[in-house]
């Protein structure tokens, strides 16, 4: 295998690396910056005068913008969310690769199609369901819509496709049923695309803005996206206050990334399209 350390590689992979940083390091040198530092014409790129000021703002004097709430909100949210995700999705996709039933390709072919649809086409319907279940500006809320995502449920579809059927044979010749097999045999065998689906998810609730928007009402239940568009005025922006609260924001991503990141690059490589 030729090894790729000429110099146009390197060139290459630091203006990538500048790309993707050169923003995250944006935001938190203008976290802190001063006010009217922020708003200076041409724009510097280094605060002239380091202040946390915008933090204390944040943390401290604005009662009205409860951050750690907003936070410890969208913690919650993602976890739950995630977990909920892997349960159902893998249970599904399970039933999809290896057991075999009536109208099983029709069902998986409906499942397919709902990749195609716009999101937004479900907001009403969805509302709609949990106001029905009383769980507007709840928790649940968050947490339970999208827990049976259509690409979830592919995803682990085709992982367990890929797995052997050997040891889920073996299983059942000692007496495992279904559940028992996927429990003990398939789930333990599936780490890489669990924890793959299970940041996907993670992030993707983490990240929602439209519909904590849409669903919550009290600003003490917000989640942070939608919590951090408090801080923007009417006529006004404190650009560093703005700038240390997506600080906050990013740093459960970023942490979550270094951990797991071979996780993810194992799961996407062995969950390709089988069969």
């Amino acid at each position: 295998m030729k090894r790729r350390n000429g110099p146009l590689f390197w060139v290459g992979m630091t203006i990538l690396s500048l790309i993707f940083i050169g923003p995250l390091l944006l935001v938190l040198l203008t976290a802190f910056k001063s006010q009217s530092e922020s708003r200076t014409v041409p724009p510097t790129y280094f605060p002239s005068q380091p202040s946390l000021r915008a933090f204390d703002v944040l943390f401290f004097q604005d009662a009205a913008s409860p951050v750690m709430r907003w936070f410890l909100n969208s913690l919650m949210a993602a976890t739950l969310h995630a977990l909920l995700v892997l349960v159902v999705c893998s249970l599904a996709g399970y039933a999809l690769a290896r057991m075999e039933f009536r109208f099983k390709n029709v069902i998986f072919t409906a499942i397919i199609l709902t990749l195609f649809v716009p999101g937004f086409i479900f907001l009403m319907p969805n509302f709609l369901l949990l106001d029905k279940l009383g769980w507007l500006d709840q928790i649940w809320a968050l947490v339970v819509p999208g827990a049976a995502g259509a690409f979830g449920v592919f995803f682990m579809r085709q992982f367990f496709q890929g797995l052997p059927k050997e040891f889920e044979e073996s299983a059942r010749l000692d007496g495992a049923g279904p559940f028992r097999t996927w429990w003990s045999i398939v789930l333990p065998n599936a780490r890489p695309a669990l924890v793959t689906l299970g940041v996907l998810s993670y992030l993707t609730n983490w990240n929602d803005f439209i519909w904590p928007i849409y669903v919550l009402f009290s600003p003490e239940r917000l989640t942070l996206p939608a919590g951090l568009s408090r801080l923007q005025g009417a006529y006004t922006i404190d650009y560093p206050v703005v700038m240390a609260g997506a600080m906050l924001a990013a740093i459960p991503v970023l942490a979550l990334y270094v951990f797991v990141q071979r996780y993810v690059i194992e799961g996407v490589a062995s969950s390709g399209v089988k069969g």
